[in-house]
Protein backbone atom coordinates (compact mmCIF):
# COMPACT_ATOMS: atom_id res chain seq x y z
CA UNK A 1 0.00 0.00 0.00
CA UNK A 2 1.13 3.06 -1.15
CA UNK A 3 1.89 5.41 2.04
CA UNK A 4 -0.74 8.83 1.50
CA UNK A 5 0.38 11.79 2.66
CA UNK A 6 -3.45 13.45 3.45
CA UNK A 7 -4.77 12.94 7.22
CA UNK A 8 -7.31 11.14 8.33
CA UNK A 9 -7.96 13.30 11.70
CA UNK A 10 -8.36 17.09 11.36
CA UNK A 11 -7.87 19.27 14.22
CA UNK A 12 -10.35 22.07 14.15
CA UNK A 13 -9.06 24.93 16.74
CA UNK A 14 -12.00 27.15 17.86
CA UNK A 15 -10.92 30.21 20.04
CA UNK A 16 -13.27 31.81 21.96
CA UNK A 17 -12.81 35.97 22.47
CA UNK A 18 -13.36 37.64 25.77
CA UNK A 19 -12.47 40.95 26.59
CA UNK A 20 -9.49 40.11 27.80
CA UNK A 21 -7.33 39.55 24.54
CA UNK A 22 -9.97 39.99 22.21
CA UNK A 23 -7.49 42.51 19.89
CA UNK A 24 -4.54 40.21 20.66
CA UNK A 25 -2.84 38.26 17.90
CA UNK A 26 -2.62 34.66 18.41
CA UNK A 27 1.26 35.21 18.04
CA UNK A 28 3.50 31.93 19.23
CA UNK A 29 4.08 32.83 22.94
CA UNK A 30 0.31 33.99 23.29
CA UNK A 31 -0.35 30.07 21.65
CA UNK A 32 2.56 28.67 24.38
CA UNK A 33 0.96 30.19 27.11
CA UNK A 34 -2.65 28.52 26.55
CA UNK A 35 -1.42 25.08 26.32
CA UNK A 36 0.40 25.65 29.21
CA UNK A 37 -2.38 26.99 31.25
CA UNK A 38 -5.11 24.44 29.80
CA UNK A 39 -2.53 22.06 31.89
CA UNK A 40 -2.44 23.46 35.28
CA UNK A 41 -5.23 22.21 37.60
CA UNK A 42 -8.41 24.71 38.39
CA UNK A 43 -7.93 26.89 35.32
CA UNK A 44 -11.26 26.99 34.16
CA UNK A 45 -11.20 29.63 32.68
CA UNK A 46 -8.53 28.85 30.16
CA UNK A 47 -10.03 26.25 29.19
CA UNK A 48 -13.13 27.87 28.34
CA UNK A 49 -11.19 30.56 26.10
CA UNK A 50 -9.37 27.82 24.21
CA UNK A 51 -10.91 24.31 22.99
CA UNK A 52 -9.22 22.05 20.22
CA UNK A 53 -11.59 19.36 18.94
CA UNK A 54 -10.41 16.32 17.12
CA UNK A 55 -12.83 15.39 14.49
CA UNK A 56 -13.18 12.42 12.23
CA UNK A 57 -13.03 13.08 8.77
CA UNK A 58 -15.20 10.71 6.82
CA UNK A 59 -14.65 12.48 3.46
CA UNK A 60 -10.90 12.37 3.98
CA UNK A 61 -8.44 11.08 1.33
CA UNK A 62 -7.27 7.89 3.78
CA UNK A 63 -11.08 7.35 4.52
CA UNK A 64 -12.13 6.74 0.90
CA UNK A 65 -9.23 4.70 -0.37
CA UNK A 66 -9.82 2.37 2.43
CA UNK A 67 -13.10 2.05 1.63
CA UNK A 68 -11.74 1.35 -2.05
CA UNK A 69 -9.55 -0.84 -0.68
CA UNK A 70 -11.83 -3.12 1.08
CA UNK A 71 -14.40 -2.76 -1.74
CA UNK A 72 -16.01 -6.32 -1.71
CA UNK A 73 -16.74 -6.81 -6.07
CA UNK A 74 -18.04 -10.49 -5.93
CA UNK A 75 -21.60 -9.43 -6.36
CA UNK A 76 -20.92 -7.10 -8.84
CA UNK A 77 -18.61 -9.50 -11.24
CA UNK A 78 -17.14 -12.96 -11.82
CA UNK A 79 -13.73 -11.55 -12.43
CA UNK A 80 -11.60 -12.17 -10.31
CA UNK A 81 -7.62 -10.44 -9.18
CA UNK A 82 -4.90 -12.77 -9.36
CA UNK A 83 -1.24 -11.85 -8.19
CA UNK A 84 1.13 -13.49 -10.44
CA UNK A 85 4.15 -14.12 -8.17
CA UNK A 86 7.80 -15.02 -8.71
CA UNK A 87 11.65 -14.93 -7.33
CA UNK A 88 13.86 -12.86 -9.30
CA UNK A 89 17.58 -12.51 -10.13
CA UNK A 90 18.78 -12.53 -6.56
CA UNK A 91 17.02 -16.02 -6.15
CA UNK A 92 16.03 -14.05 -2.56
CA UNK A 93 13.66 -11.14 -4.29
CA UNK A 94 9.78 -12.03 -4.92
CA UNK A 95 8.08 -9.79 -7.34
CA UNK A 96 4.33 -9.85 -8.40
CA UNK A 97 1.88 -8.44 -11.22
CA UNK A 98 -1.40 -8.81 -11.03
CA UNK A 99 -4.26 -9.51 -13.95
CA UNK A 100 -7.89 -9.83 -14.56
CA UNK A 101 -9.39 -13.50 -14.58
CA UNK A 102 -12.75 -14.04 -15.95
CA UNK A 103 -13.63 -16.33 -13.43
CA UNK A 104 -13.14 -18.19 -9.83
CA UNK A 105 -10.11 -20.88 -10.98
CA UNK A 106 -9.72 -23.88 -8.12
CA UNK A 107 -6.16 -25.02 -10.06
CA UNK A 108 -3.23 -23.39 -11.59
CA UNK A 109 -3.65 -25.27 -15.13
CA UNK A 110 -6.47 -22.97 -15.51
CA UNK A 111 -4.75 -19.93 -15.32
CA UNK A 112 -2.97 -18.44 -18.53
CA UNK A 113 0.88 -17.75 -18.86
CA UNK A 114 2.03 -14.66 -18.87
CA UNK A 115 5.54 -13.11 -18.99
CA UNK A 116 7.38 -10.36 -17.70
CA UNK A 117 10.31 -8.10 -18.40
CA UNK A 118 13.49 -10.53 -17.42
CA UNK A 119 15.71 -7.24 -18.13
CA UNK A 120 14.33 -5.44 -15.20
CA UNK A 121 15.00 -8.63 -12.74
CA UNK A 122 18.28 -9.58 -13.58
CA UNK A 123 17.30 -12.18 -15.62
CA UNK A 124 17.52 -11.96 -19.13
CA UNK A 125 18.98 -9.62 -21.58
CA UNK A 126 17.24 -6.15 -22.78
CA UNK A 127 17.90 -7.33 -26.23
CA UNK A 128 15.48 -10.51 -25.40
CA UNK A 129 13.95 -9.98 -22.15
CA UNK A 130 11.01 -11.70 -22.35
CA UNK A 131 10.21 -14.07 -19.26
CA UNK A 132 7.08 -16.92 -19.24
CA UNK A 133 5.45 -17.47 -15.73
CA UNK A 134 3.82 -20.53 -15.47
CA UNK A 135 1.53 -20.81 -12.46
CA UNK A 136 2.42 -23.75 -10.12
CA UNK A 137 0.34 -23.07 -7.13
CA UNK A 138 -2.51 -20.70 -5.96
CA UNK A 139 -3.96 -19.50 -2.58
CA UNK A 140 -6.41 -17.15 -1.01
CA UNK A 141 -5.35 -13.55 -1.40
CA UNK A 142 -5.73 -12.24 2.36
CA UNK A 143 -4.91 -8.89 1.19
CA UNK A 144 -8.12 -8.65 -1.28
CA UNK A 145 -10.07 -10.84 -0.21
CA UNK A 146 -13.42 -12.42 -1.98
CA UNK A 147 -12.36 -14.61 -4.39
CA UNK A 148 -8.96 -13.17 -5.37
CA UNK A 149 -5.66 -15.36 -5.59
CA UNK A 150 -2.38 -15.44 -4.92
CA UNK A 151 -0.20 -16.90 -7.86
CA UNK A 152 3.13 -18.99 -7.40
CA UNK A 153 5.00 -19.45 -10.74
CA UNK A 154 8.00 -19.80 -11.81
CA UNK A 155 9.97 -18.92 -14.71
CA UNK A 156 11.19 -20.12 -18.73
CA UNK A 157 12.35 -19.05 -21.87
CA UNK A 158 10.12 -18.57 -24.45
CA UNK A 159 11.10 -22.00 -26.05
CA UNK A 160 10.38 -23.28 -22.82
CA UNK A 161 13.40 -23.91 -20.98
CA UNK A 162 13.56 -23.02 -17.29
CA UNK A 163 15.72 -20.15 -16.27
CA UNK A 164 18.93 -20.07 -14.09
CA UNK A 165 16.99 -18.90 -10.88
CA UNK A 166 14.15 -21.44 -11.43
CA UNK A 167 14.72 -24.02 -9.08
CA UNK A 168 11.61 -25.00 -8.74
CA UNK A 169 12.04 -26.89 -11.70
CA UNK A 170 14.78 -29.41 -10.81
CA UNK A 171 12.92 -29.90 -6.80
CA UNK A 172 9.91 -30.82 -9.22
CA UNK A 173 12.12 -33.51 -10.68
CA UNK A 174 13.20 -34.99 -7.65
CA UNK A 175 9.97 -35.28 -6.18
CA UNK A 176 8.60 -36.66 -9.25
CA UNK A 177 10.67 -39.74 -8.82
CA UNK A 178 8.62 -42.78 -8.03
CA UNK A 179 11.45 -43.60 -5.42
CA UNK A 180 10.93 -40.27 -3.28
CA UNK A 181 7.03 -40.69 -4.19
CA UNK A 182 6.62 -43.85 -2.48
CA UNK A 183 8.59 -42.36 0.51
CA UNK A 184 6.20 -39.44 1.20
CA UNK A 185 9.18 -37.00 2.23
CA UNK A 186 7.75 -34.60 5.20
CA UNK A 187 9.39 -31.25 5.97
CA UNK A 188 8.61 -28.66 8.71
CA UNK A 189 10.61 -25.65 7.80
CA UNK A 190 10.86 -22.77 10.77
CA UNK A 191 11.83 -19.44 9.43
CA UNK A 192 13.21 -16.89 11.41
CA UNK A 193 13.56 -13.07 10.00
CA UNK A 194 14.19 -9.95 11.45
CA UNK A 195 12.29 -6.86 11.83
CA UNK A 196 14.29 -3.82 11.26
CA UNK A 197 13.09 0.19 11.44
CA UNK A 198 12.60 1.62 8.01
CA UNK A 199 15.53 4.69 7.69
CA UNK A 200 17.72 3.06 10.38
CA UNK A 201 18.33 -0.31 8.86
CA UNK A 202 18.42 -1.34 12.79
CA UNK A 203 16.40 -3.63 14.30
CA UNK A 204 13.16 -3.03 15.47
CA UNK A 205 12.80 -2.03 19.35
CA UNK A 206 16.37 -1.35 19.30
CA UNK A 207 17.67 2.45 20.38
CA UNK A 208 19.42 3.51 16.64
CA UNK A 209 22.55 3.17 17.39
CA UNK A 210 22.44 1.37 20.42
CA UNK A 211 22.18 -1.57 21.44
CA UNK A 212 19.26 -3.47 23.96
CA UNK A 213 20.21 -5.52 27.18
CA UNK A 214 21.94 -8.61 26.26
CA UNK A 215 19.76 -11.62 25.01
CA UNK A 216 17.78 -13.75 27.50
CA UNK A 217 14.64 -12.54 28.12
CA UNK A 218 13.14 -12.29 24.53
CA UNK A 219 12.48 -15.40 23.36
CA UNK A 220 9.17 -16.03 23.46
CA UNK A 221 8.85 -12.96 25.71
CA UNK A 222 5.72 -10.52 26.53
CA UNK A 223 5.96 -7.28 27.79
CA UNK A 224 6.91 -3.76 26.16
CA UNK A 225 10.39 -3.69 26.67
CA UNK A 226 11.02 -7.85 25.33
CA UNK A 227 8.56 -7.89 22.52
CA UNK A 228 8.83 -5.92 18.95
CA UNK A 229 6.60 -7.07 16.11
CA UNK A 230 4.16 -8.95 17.45
CA UNK A 231 1.19 -7.12 15.87
CA UNK A 232 3.34 -8.18 12.54
CA UNK A 233 3.57 -11.64 13.69
CA UNK A 234 0.07 -11.86 14.30
CA UNK A 235 -1.04 -10.70 11.23
CA UNK A 236 1.12 -12.49 8.91
CA UNK A 237 -0.09 -15.63 11.06
CA UNK A 238 -3.96 -15.26 10.39
CA UNK A 239 -3.15 -14.26 6.40
CA UNK A 240 -1.10 -17.52 5.89
CA UNK A 241 -4.14 -19.27 7.89
CA UNK A 242 -6.45 -17.33 5.72
CA UNK A 243 -4.51 -18.18 2.40
CA UNK A 244 -4.31 -21.79 2.88
CA UNK A 245 -0.80 -22.02 4.02
CA UNK A 246 0.40 -24.94 6.01
CA UNK A 247 1.69 -22.69 8.90
CA UNK A 248 1.82 -24.56 12.62
CA UNK A 249 2.56 -21.92 14.61
CA UNK A 250 4.90 -18.71 15.62
CA UNK A 251 7.21 -17.44 18.06
CA UNK A 252 9.41 -14.15 19.63
CA UNK A 253 12.80 -15.37 19.15
CA UNK A 254 16.22 -14.82 21.21
CA UNK A 255 17.34 -11.79 19.73
CA UNK A 256 15.21 -8.55 19.90
CA UNK A 257 13.11 -7.74 17.09
CA UNK A 258 13.15 -11.29 15.68
CA UNK A 259 10.74 -13.75 14.71
CA UNK A 260 9.76 -16.95 14.04
CA UNK A 261 7.12 -19.24 12.08
CA UNK A 262 6.94 -22.61 11.42
CA UNK A 263 4.96 -24.18 8.06
CA UNK A 264 3.84 -27.71 7.56
CA UNK A 265 4.29 -30.95 7.93
CA UNK A 266 4.31 -30.67 4.46
CA UNK A 267 4.81 -32.84 1.68
CA UNK A 268 7.20 -32.73 -1.26
CA UNK A 269 6.81 -29.48 -3.87
CA UNK A 270 4.18 -28.07 -1.43
CA UNK A 271 6.64 -27.43 1.51
CA UNK A 272 8.67 -24.85 -0.96
CA UNK A 273 5.60 -23.22 -2.48
CA UNK A 274 4.02 -22.65 1.10
CA UNK A 275 7.10 -21.05 2.19
CA UNK A 276 7.39 -18.80 -0.47
CA UNK A 277 4.31 -17.39 -0.48
CA UNK A 278 4.26 -17.22 3.43
CA UNK A 279 7.43 -14.68 2.53
CA UNK A 280 5.67 -12.51 0.04
CA UNK A 281 2.37 -12.04 2.50
CA UNK A 282 5.14 -11.38 4.93
CA UNK A 283 7.10 -8.87 2.55
CA UNK A 284 3.33 -7.05 2.00
CA UNK A 285 2.77 -7.13 5.90
CA UNK A 286 6.17 -5.45 6.66
CA UNK A 287 5.82 -3.00 3.33
CA UNK A 288 2.12 -1.47 4.97
CA UNK A 289 3.63 -1.72 8.68
CA UNK A 290 6.45 0.59 7.51
CA UNK A 291 9.07 -1.66 8.62
CA UNK A 292 11.98 -3.85 6.79
CA UNK A 293 11.84 -7.27 6.51
CA UNK A 294 15.60 -8.98 6.41
CA UNK A 295 16.19 -12.72 5.79
CA UNK A 296 19.98 -11.86 6.15
CA UNK A 297 21.27 -15.11 8.33
CA UNK A 298 23.43 -12.76 10.57
CA UNK A 299 22.11 -9.20 10.33
CA UNK A 300 23.74 -7.53 13.46
CA UNK A 301 27.48 -8.91 14.37
CA UNK A 302 28.73 -9.82 17.70
CA UNK A 303 26.64 -11.31 20.58
CA UNK A 304 23.71 -11.99 18.47
CA UNK A 305 21.88 -14.99 17.61
CA UNK A 306 21.94 -15.62 13.68
CA UNK A 307 18.59 -16.30 11.60
CA UNK A 308 18.15 -20.29 10.37
CA UNK A 309 15.63 -21.87 8.77
CA UNK A 310 16.00 -25.01 10.14
CA UNK A 311 14.76 -28.35 7.95
CA UNK A 312 12.38 -31.02 9.83
CA UNK A 313 12.19 -33.53 7.60
CA UNK A 314 11.39 -37.51 7.48
CA UNK A 315 10.42 -40.25 5.01
CA UNK A 316 7.74 -42.77 5.33
CA UNK A 317 10.46 -45.26 6.43
CA UNK A 318 12.11 -43.20 9.02
CA UNK A 319 8.12 -42.99 10.52
CA UNK A 320 7.76 -46.25 11.14
CA UNK A 321 9.17 -48.89 13.47
CA UNK A 322 13.05 -49.40 12.75
CA UNK A 323 13.24 -45.65 11.55
CA UNK A 324 15.80 -44.80 14.13
CA UNK A 325 18.51 -47.25 11.62
CA UNK A 326 17.01 -45.42 8.85
CA UNK A 327 17.32 -41.77 10.11
CA UNK A 328 21.36 -42.86 11.02
CA UNK A 329 21.88 -44.11 7.65
CA UNK A 330 20.33 -40.46 6.07
CA UNK A 331 22.69 -38.78 8.78
CA UNK A 332 25.74 -41.05 7.04
CA UNK A 333 24.42 -39.55 3.87
CA UNK A 334 24.72 -36.08 4.69
CA UNK A 335 28.00 -36.07 6.20
CA UNK A 336 29.67 -36.92 3.14
CA UNK A 337 27.69 -34.09 1.16
CA UNK A 338 28.46 -31.31 3.79
CA UNK A 339 30.29 -29.33 1.40
CA UNK A 340 27.55 -29.73 -1.51
CA UNK A 341 24.47 -29.01 1.04
CA UNK A 342 26.75 -25.70 2.69
CA UNK A 343 26.97 -24.44 -0.71
CA UNK A 344 23.15 -24.44 -0.98
CA UNK A 345 22.37 -23.78 2.19
CA UNK A 346 21.89 -19.54 2.00
CA UNK A 347 24.14 -16.95 1.37
CA UNK A 348 26.53 -15.37 3.97
CA UNK A 349 26.11 -18.52 6.35
CA UNK A 350 29.37 -18.67 7.27
CA UNK A 351 28.51 -15.50 9.35
CA UNK A 352 25.77 -17.60 11.45
CA UNK A 353 27.43 -21.02 11.36
CA UNK A 354 30.75 -19.99 14.10
CA UNK A 355 30.01 -22.82 16.23
CA UNK A 356 28.52 -20.48 18.84
CA UNK A 357 25.09 -18.95 19.53
CA UNK A 358 23.11 -22.77 18.89
CA UNK A 359 24.85 -23.72 15.93
CA UNK A 360 28.18 -25.94 14.68
CA UNK A 361 30.80 -24.84 12.93
CA UNK A 362 30.19 -24.50 9.00
CA UNK A 363 33.28 -26.35 8.57
CA UNK A 364 32.76 -29.67 10.66
CA UNK A 365 29.64 -32.09 10.17
CA UNK A 366 28.12 -32.76 13.61
CA UNK A 367 24.99 -34.75 15.11
CA UNK A 368 23.44 -35.18 18.18
CA UNK A 369 20.42 -36.40 20.13
CA UNK A 370 18.66 -32.94 21.58
CA UNK A 371 22.03 -31.04 20.86
CA UNK A 372 20.98 -27.49 18.82
CA UNK A 373 24.90 -27.13 18.45
CA UNK A 374 25.18 -29.77 15.51
CA UNK A 375 24.55 -30.15 12.39
CA UNK A 376 21.52 -32.23 12.52
CA UNK A 377 19.60 -32.75 15.95
CA UNK A 378 17.46 -35.93 16.76
CA UNK A 379 14.98 -35.32 19.45
CA UNK A 380 14.73 -37.38 22.31
CA UNK A 381 11.36 -38.86 21.21
CA UNK A 382 12.56 -39.81 17.97
CA UNK A 383 15.37 -41.34 19.79
CA UNK A 384 12.75 -42.86 22.43
CA UNK A 385 10.18 -44.36 19.76
CA UNK A 386 13.31 -45.62 17.71
CA UNK A 387 11.33 -43.50 14.78
CA UNK A 388 10.65 -39.81 14.08
CA UNK A 389 12.63 -37.08 12.19
CA UNK A 390 15.90 -35.61 12.00
CA UNK A 391 16.56 -31.37 11.83
CA UNK A 392 18.47 -30.11 9.47
CA UNK A 393 20.01 -26.98 11.58
CA UNK A 394 22.35 -25.86 9.06
CA UNK A 395 20.13 -24.17 6.21
CA UNK A 396 20.22 -20.05 6.75
CA UNK A 397 17.15 -17.83 6.60
CA UNK A 398 17.44 -16.74 3.42
CA UNK A 399 17.91 -20.47 1.80
CA UNK A 400 15.68 -21.07 -1.21
CA UNK A 401 13.05 -23.95 0.11
CA UNK A 402 12.94 -25.51 -3.28
CA UNK A 403 17.03 -26.38 -2.80
CA UNK A 404 16.82 -27.68 0.68
CA UNK A 405 14.37 -30.01 0.52
CA UNK A 406 14.45 -31.41 -2.87
CA UNK A 407 18.18 -31.48 -1.75
CA UNK A 408 17.60 -33.72 1.82
CA UNK A 409 15.40 -36.21 -0.68
CA UNK A 410 18.01 -36.50 -3.21
CA UNK A 411 20.93 -37.25 -0.66
CA UNK A 412 18.39 -39.43 1.87
CA UNK A 413 16.83 -41.37 -0.66
CA UNK A 414 18.56 -41.19 -4.08
CA UNK A 415 22.42 -41.04 -3.68
CA UNK A 416 24.26 -44.13 -2.48
CA UNK A 417 27.62 -43.58 -0.99
CA UNK A 418 30.23 -46.29 -2.07
CA UNK A 419 30.85 -48.99 0.47
CA UNK A 420 34.10 -47.67 1.59
CA UNK A 421 33.16 -44.42 1.87
CA UNK A 422 29.81 -45.42 3.82
CA UNK A 423 32.32 -47.64 6.11
CA UNK A 424 34.69 -44.51 7.24
CA UNK A 425 31.60 -42.12 7.84
CA UNK A 426 29.86 -44.79 9.67
CA UNK A 427 33.25 -45.03 12.04
CA UNK A 428 34.09 -41.30 12.18
CA UNK A 429 30.28 -40.54 13.51
CA UNK A 430 30.15 -43.56 15.84
CA UNK A 431 27.08 -44.85 13.09
CA UNK A 432 25.82 -48.09 13.29
CA UNK A 433 23.93 -48.87 10.13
Amino acid sequence: MAHISAPSVQCQVRVVPTSSFTARPMTSKLWNSLLLNQRKKGTSRSSARFRVLALQSESSTVNRLKDLLNLDITPYTDKIIAEYIWIGGSGIDLRSKSRTISKPVKHPSELPKWNYDGSSTGQAPGEDSEVILYPQAIFKDPFRGGNNILVICDSYTPAGEPIPTNKRHGAAEIFSSQKVINEVPWYGIEQEYTLLQTNVKWPLGWPVGGYPGPQGPYYCGAGADKSFGRDISDAHYKACLYAGINISGTNGEVMPGQWEYQVGPSVGIEAGDHIWCSRYILERITEQAGVVLSLDPKPIEGDWNGAGCHTNYSTKSMREDGGFEVIKKAILNLSLRHEEHISAYGEGNERRLTGKHETASIDTFSWGVANRGCSIRVGRDTEKNGKGYLEDRRPASNMDPYVVTSLLAETTILWEPTLEAEALAAQKLSLKV
